[in-house]
C-alpha cells in the first residue's frame, strides 16, 4: 500500500514544487516521518458510540448549574437562562412542529461526520440564549440550514444572518439605528442562539480540539444578526432578489465573515477610485457583501445610476480587479481556488492563463451581494468579506 508523509502546517506557505521536494527529502532521510502499515479500512470505518444524553440534570442551585454548563463547555461563557422543562415547553409551543422532529444536520468541518438534532434540542439552546418563544421559528429556520456558526477553520471566520419579510416587525427586530450592535433583544438572542446550537448540536466546539481558529472572531458572539431595512431601501429586499415573495418571511446566512472595509458616504468626485481602493483591500478569496445605510444606497443611485442592486453588483464586479500574478499569489486563492483552476473549472481556469500583469476580476458577480440596514443618522457603510450560503423560509417553522 501507499506510504504517507506528514507535512507540518508550514507546508501551506510553500509552492507545490517546494512541497514535493520537501516530501521527497523527508522520505529519503527519515523513515521515522512515515506512517506505515496503516490499513485504510481501519481508518474509514464508522465508529459507533452512544451519543445519547440525559434530558435532565440533577436539581441544584442556580450558581452550581451555571457552573455545570460552563465546565461542560455548553455555553459561550456568558450567563445563560437555565433551560428548565417549563421554559423549553413554552419555546416548543411557538411552533407547530413536534419536539422529536429532526430539524437538520450540522458539523464543524467537512472532514467530520454531521450530527442531527431535533426541535426540542434547538429549543433548549434558544432558551439558554435568552430568546423569547416568538423568536423560535426564526431560530428553527436558521438551524434547518445546517450551516454551522462554529466552523473549525483555522482562519477564524464568523457568520452573518439577515432576516427579511413580515417576521421582522412581528417579533420586533431592529433594522434601523444600531441594528448591527447590542441594542435589540431579538437580534441579540437569535444570533446568540445560533452560536449556542451550533456548538452544542454539532458535537462540540472546543479550541484546540474541535475548533481551530487561530485568533478567534468576536463576530461569533451573535453572528452579526439583523433585519434588512426594507421600508427605507430604494431597492427590492434581499429575499425578493433571490426569488421569494415580499410577504414571505425568510432568513439568509453567510459564512466566512472576517474582513471588513468601512467608510462614510459616496463622494461626488472620486467615489469610483475610493471604492476600488476599498475593494483592493479585501482578500480575493472571500467575495464582498455591501452593507449599506439607506442614505448610502440612495447615494449609489445618485452617483452611478444604480437603480437596481444588480446594476451595482455588476459595477463592483467590473471594478474589483487586480494583476493576475498578484491574484494567484494570495495564500487562500492558492489553497482553494488554484486546484479548481487546474481542474479546468471556470472562470478560474481562464484566469490562470492570464499574463501576470493582466488585470483580472477578483470576484464572480454571482458571489457579490447588497443588503440595506441602518437608521439614516449618517451615511456610513461597510464591505463585509463573506460567502452567501442560502435563504430559507421562516414561515415553514411556525
Amino acid at each position: 500500500m501507499d506510504d504517507f508523509v506528514f507535512v507540518d502546517e508550514m507546508g501551506i506557505l510553500m509552492r507545490d514544487a517546494v512541497v514535493a521536494n520537501y516530501i521527497s527529502s523527508e522520505y529519503k532521510t527519515s523513515r521515522a516521518r512515515l506512517v506505515q502499515d496503516i490499513r485504510l479500512e481501519a481508518n474509514t470505518r464508522r465508529v459507533d458510540f452512544d451519543r445519547s444524553t440525559p434530558r435532565f440534570v440533577e436539581p441544584d442551585t442556580e450558581e452550581n448549574l451555571q457552573q455545570l454548563f460552563i465546565v461542560n463547555k455548553w455555553t459561550d461563557f456568558l450567563p445563560i437562562v437555565l433551560p428548565t422543562e417549563e421554559r423549553v415547553a413554552a419555546m416548543l409551543a411557538a411552533t407547530s412542529h413536534k419536539p422529536d422532529e429532526v430539524v437538520g444536520r450540522m458539523r464543524p468541518t467537512s472532514t467530520r461526520e454531521a450530527w442531527e438534532y431535533t426541535v426540542e434540542k434547538v429549543a433548549v439552546n434558544a432558551v439558554m440564549a435568552g430568546a423569547k418563544p416568538e423568536y423560535f421559528p426564526v431560530i428553527l429556520a436558521i438551524a434547518s440550514t445546517g450551516v454551522t456558526a462554529r466552523g473549525s477553520t483555522t482562519s477564524s471566520t464568523a457568520n452573518m444572518v439577515v432576516v427579511n419579510g413580515p417576521i421582522r416587525t412581528q417579533i420586533g427586530m431592529n433594522c434601523g439605528t444600531g441594528a448591527m450592535g447590542p441594542f435589540n433583544h431579538a437580534n441579540a438572542t437569535i444570533g446568540r442562539a445560533y452560536g449556542l446550537l451550533s456548538m452544542n448540536l454539532q458535537g462540540g466546539s472546543e479550541p484546540g480540539v474541535t475548533y481551530m481558529g487561530s485568533q478567534g472572531n468576536n463576530y461569533m458572539y451573535n453572528s452579526i444578526t439583523y433585519a434588512e431595512n426594507e421600508e427605507r431601501s430604494p431597492w427590492v429586499p434581499f429575499h425578493v432578489q433571490h426569488g421569494w415573495k415580499p410577504t414571505d418571511s425568510t432568513v439568509s446566512v453567510w459564512t466566512g465573515v472576517r474582513s471588513t472595509a468601512y467608510t462614510l458616504g459616496v463622494r461626488e468626485k472620486h467615489w469610483r477610485e475610493h471604492i476600488r481602493h476599498l475593494l483592493r483591500g479585501m482578500d480575493p478569496y472571500i467575495p464582498p457583501t455591501f452593507v449599506l445605510d439607506p442614505i448610502t444606497a440612495r447615494q449609489f443611485i445618485d452617483r452611478g445610476g444604480f437603480d437596481t442592486k444588480e446594476k451595482l453588483i455588476q459595477w463592483i464586479h467590473d471594478n474589483a480587479t487586480m494583476r493576475a500574478g498578484e491574484y494567484w499569489d494570495y495564500q487562500l486563492v492558492m489553497n482553494y481556488i488554484h486546484p479548481r483552476a487546474l481542474n479546468g473549472e471556470e472562470p478560474w481556469a481562464t484566469k490562470l492563463k492570464a499574463p501576470e500583469e493582466q488585470l483580472v476580476p477578483m470576484f464572480r458577480p454571482q458571489d457579490i451581494h447588497v443588503v440595506v440596514v441602518g437608521g439614516e443618522t449618517n451615511g456610513y457603510w461597510r464591505i463585509m468579506g463573506s460567502n452567501y450560503s442560502k435563504t430559507v423560509s421562516v414561515d415553514a417553522w411556525r
